[in-house]
């Protein structure tokens, strides 16, 4: 695991004790926890079919698959939100998801394990994401992770959706934790300026998504991992049950 310092793309193999141990771990969804860009995928192929158009290839989509509608829509048919027809097809790709949500989707090797022991050591948990609550929750039942999450917040449980901090703080406070004793776990800049904006501890998860932009050393969060293993060992480290 490499914490990263006040230079943004420094890195050390040593662990960088925090001042106080962390009561609680809050994780982004998609990418993070789980690998669900097959099924998001398939959901704007589905439209580029029906439409006679040839599929996009699978390594294009799969690093937009956090972006949700707007990304995966750009990206297979070039098109913004400012187009005219771009809410019809953000709909169609919504019910071709919804129909599909968990065909392919899975947990990241390791991640079963990682929560295992959190659960183990009587860590809290949770889950927050941009995703809209009507695809959440499915989705989260049918990987298994509602059994144990303490809260699970979506892109529409508060005015807000991520980079804004509201959703991580409501978060907080359904967990009754301070924010400054949690960690956010996300493989999007948008999860680390959320985690930051509200004065939590922040892990980049680079073997997730992360996107066309910066790359996840230049994201300014505390901690930055390779694989849910390596995160694993980290939270070993930096977390104690409260």
């Amino acid at each position: 695991m490499n914490p990263v310092t006040s230079s943004p793309a420094a890195q050390s193999n040593d662990i960088s004790r925090p001042e106080r141990a962390y009561k609680a771990v809050l994780f982004d969804l998609d990418g993070t926890l789980a690998d669900t860009a097959p099924d998001l995928a398939a959901a704007v192929n589905t439209m580029r079919e029906q439409r006679g158009l040839a599929p996009v290839p699978f390594d294009v989509l799969r690093p937009l698959a956090s972006t949700g509608a707007r990304g995966l829509i750009g990206a297979a048919f070039g098109i913004t939100p400012e187009y005219a027809e771009f809410a019809a097809m953000r709909d169609e790709f919504l019910a071709n998801y919804a129909t599909d949500i968990c065909v392919k989707s899975v947990l990241f090797p390791g991640i079963a394990a990682l929560l295992d022991d959190l659960n183990a050591r009587g860590i809290r948990w949770g889950i927050v994401t941009n995703k809209v609550a009507r695809l959440t929750s499915p989705l989260v039942a049918l990987l298994g992770l509602d059994t144990h999450a303490r809260c699970v917040v979506s892109g529409d449980t508060t005015a807000h959706s991520k980079p804004h901090p509201a959703p991580l703080l409501h978060a907080a406070t359904a967990l009754g934790i301070a924010a400054q004793d949690m960690l956010y776990v996300g493989d999007d800049l948008r999860d680390i300026q959320a985690g930051r904006a509200a004065g939590m501890a922040t892990i980049a998860a680079a073997y997730g998504y992360c996107g066309n932009s910066l790359k996840p050393a230049d994201w300014q969060a505390q901690y930055l991992v390779q694989s849910p293993s390596e995160l694993q060992v980290l939270l070993r480290e930096i977390t104690q049950a409260g």
